[in-house]
């Protein structure tokens, strides 16, 4: 079944130029949300609930497709040679970067932070892809684990954009923080460090040599490791202004 399922996606990824069409189809979703979903939003809001929608409609299905390209690898492991199926899955997420990294050009050049989180990230996808072919399994592992979240994330960023003005909002924002950064903190405190630590101590041993040069690995090392440190930063600082506005809250109650 796997044969015949890697048969297919070799087929289909020699009919259909992947990576052309995932870039219009996020860039289609993009502007649809712009100027259709959110005409009626505030304009300071619309690009980053744009944002948010090609990040729904790349993140769950990111992590669907790479869990299959995983699962139809005969020959797993992070010096492993790309399966085509693999290939294309690298190619949707290097549309969506694409995608959003021209959003924060355009509307928010200075974001350094984020610019370079994308940039970082195309650098790992693209030389994985176009320049070494092997090592997708590690990758897309982490593809799982960075975009497993996605869902709850942009439901919340969503929420936390209109909480100010729509009740409803501030409800599912309410609701949705505390399990949503317990989720988080798990991915990226726990599974992440640990599915890390296993893929450097591979590549530092010089194990992948002879197919991903040194130089490569080192720096997917390099870029992961300060992404799952910049994430747990962030939920950090989320944990801590929850306990404050909770805290807060609280003692206006007492005070009433």
């Amino acid at each position: 079944m796997c044969s015949t399922m890697e048969n297919l996606n070799l087929n289909l990824a020699l009919s259909v130029p992947a990576l052309p069409v995932f870039l219009s189809m996020f860039m289609a979703i993009y502007l649809l949300s712009m100027f259709f979903v959110f005409r009626n939003w505030s304009p300071k809001l619309r690009p980053e609930a744009s944002s948010c929608i090609i990040s729904l409609a790349h993140g769950t299905p990111a992590v669907i497709l790479a869990v299959l390209a995983i699962a139809a690898q005969s020959q797993r492991g992070f010096a492993a040679p790309n399966t085509e199926f693999q290939n294309i899955v690298l190619e949707y997420s290097i549309a969506y970067f694409l995608t959003d990294l021209l959003h924060y050009m355009v509307f928010f050049p200075n974001d350094v932070l984020f610019i370079g989180h994308h940039l970082a990230t195309l650098f790992v996808f693209a030389t994985c892809r176009y320049l070494v072919f092997h090592g997708a399994y590690a990758i897309l592992v982490l593809l799982v684990l960075a975009e497993i979240t996605s869902a709850c994330q942009n439901t919340w960023t969503l929420a936390n954009a209109r909480r100010g003005d729509v009740p409803t909002a501030a409800k599912v924002y309410d609701l949705l923080s505390p399990p949503f950064y317990a989720f988080y903190s798990l991915v990226r405190g726990l599974a992440g460090p640990l599915f890390v630590y296993e893929m450097g101590a591979f590549y530092l041993s010089g194990a992948a040599d002879q197919v991903i040069p040194r130089w490569i690995s080192i720096s997917w090392m390099l870029v992961v490791v300060i992404a799952i440190s910049v994430s747990i930063l962030w939920v950090a600082n989320l944990w801590v202004e929850l306990y404050r506005e909770r805290s807060g809250k609280l003692k206006m109650k007492k005070a009433m």
